[in-house]
């Protein structure tokens, strides 16, 4: 079938994001004199909001409420001042997008990055393209609870029964599910194929342009699960 919207996770599906997270990470790290980590520990930290990100870099020490309040405005400081350093859309993401653009399908963003960065970030990296861009707000609950995402689809004014979700892990999946909506794994992105697989992704893409190809109906199934 041809879906009308999707919606997409940001970090790991559009954009390639991890180093700059990693290394925010680590710099707070290094000013607390606390164990540094490696990038595909990063790979599992994120995917929760920058809170929870948080909370899984630090010692067990420093995650009481005041130190994590401390922790997280000086990762949000350093984020912001270096959240382009590396960070680029992955290959192949410009053209599906313009792919999807002439087919009229809709898309948009759901993220557990706070809202206004987030924002900030797909203006900076896909600039105009996206009018619907939802990221953590206080009072909701991020993924993989739905909440933001029915908000976003009525916003969209989106079919459930002809909308995708797109991400690149079991959060995103799960996600997906619990909003009563088919889920489809980026295999470009930070997890793996069998994190995905498990938490029951309708279709595995090994490429934006396959990715397309499924969203436009012009495939049934991604490759990697063949």
């Amino acid at each position: 079938m041809r879906y009308d919207t999707v919606v997409f996770d940001l970090d790991g599906t559009l954009l390639n994001t991890l180093q700059d997270l990693a290394d925010a990470a680590n710099y707070v790290c290094r000013e607390n004199g606390w164990p540094e980590h490696t990038l595909d520990e990063y790979r599992y930290f994120v995917g929760n909001g920058i809170p929870k990100l948080c909370q899984r870099f630090v010692p067990e020490t420093a995650r009481d409420e005041a130190s994590q309040k401390e922790v997280l405005a000086k990762f949000s400081a350093r984020y912001a001042a270096h959240k382009e350093d590396t960070t680029a859309p992955y290959p192949g993401i410009e053209e599906m997008l313009d792919r999807l653009t002439a087919a009229g399908v809709r898309y948009g963003v759901l993220t557990n990055k706070e809202h206004t960065l987030a924002q900030g970030v797909m203006e900076h990296y896909f600039p105009g393209r996206f009018a619907f861009v939802q990221g953590a707000v206080p009072g909701v609950p991020v993924k993989p609870d739905p909440t933001a995402l029915h908000r976003l689809l009525e916003r969209m004014g989106a079919e459930e029964g002809r909308t995708l979700f797109v991400g690149d892990s079991d959060v995103d999946i799960h996600t997906a599910h619990n909003a009563g909506l088919p889920g489809a794994g980026a295999l470009w992105g930070f997890r793996t194929k069998e994190e995905l697989t498990a938490a029951g992704a309708e279709m595995l893409a090994s490429s934006p342009a396959e990715l397309a190809r499924y969203i436009l109906g012009e495939v049934h199934t991604g490759e990697a699960r063949e």
